[in-house]
C-alpha cells in the first residue's frame, strides 16, 4: 500500500510559472528604462526555480538578488519589512543574518509570492537599480503570472 497526498493539495511553484515572473519583471525592468538587473527566483522550499542577470550587471548582483529572496522567504516578510526590523531590532537582524550565512538583504526587492488564497510558495529577489525599482518589477512579474505579491510593510 502506497500513501501519497492527492494533487489537489499541493501547492507549488512551477517552472514555467516562475518563467512567466521573470519575463515579466525583465519587460517592466525594460519599460522602465532601468539599470541592468539580477533577478532571482525561488519556490516555497528555497530551491531556485530560474535566475538571470542582465548584460551589464555588476559581479555579485546575482547574490544579491538571492539574498533579498531567500531573507524574505527564511523570515516569512518582505524585505521591505526587513529594513524596518534592521532598524527596529538589529540584534535580531544580525543574528538572523549569522543563521542564514549571510543571505539576508534588508531592502526591498525580495518579493514573497502568494496564491490568490494567500498560501506561500516562493519569493523573488531583485537588485542593480534603485530597491524601490527593484521591489516594483518583482511585484509586476509576480502579477503578470496571476498571482499576490507580498512586499513586506516598512
Amino acid at each position: 500500500m502506497s500513501f501519497s497526498l492527492p494533487r489537489s493539495t499541493v501547492t507549488e511553484l512551477t517552472l514555467e510559472t516562475a518563467q512567466t515572473i521573470l519575463q515579466a519583471a525583465l519587460a517592466e525592468a525594460g519599460a522602465r528604462a532601468l539599470n541592468p538587473l539580477a533577478i532571482c527566483i525561488l519556490d516555497g522550499r528555497g530551491a531556485m526555480k530560474c535566475a538571470a542577470a542582465q548584460d551589464g550587471t555588476s559581479l555579485k548582483r546575482s547574490e544579491i538578488a538571492r539574498a533579498k529572496a531567500e531573507g524574505a522567504l527564511a523570515l516569512g516578510v518582505g524585505s521591505r519589512a526587513l529594513l524596518g526590523h534592521a532598524r527596529d531590532l538589529p540584534l535580531f537582524m544580525n543574528a538572523a543574518t549569522l543563521v542564514l550565512g549571510g543571505a539576508l538583504i534588508p531592502a526591498p526587492g525580495g518579493v514573497l509570492i502568494r496564491t490568490q488564497g494567500g498560501a506561500l510558495i516562493g519569493a523573488v529577489g531583485v537588485s542593480g537599480d534603485s530597491s524601490d525599482n527593484d521591489e516594483a518589477c518583482a511585484m509586476a512579474g509576480i502579477a503578470a503570472a496571476g498571482l499576490m505579491a507580498d512586499p513586506g510593510e516598512d
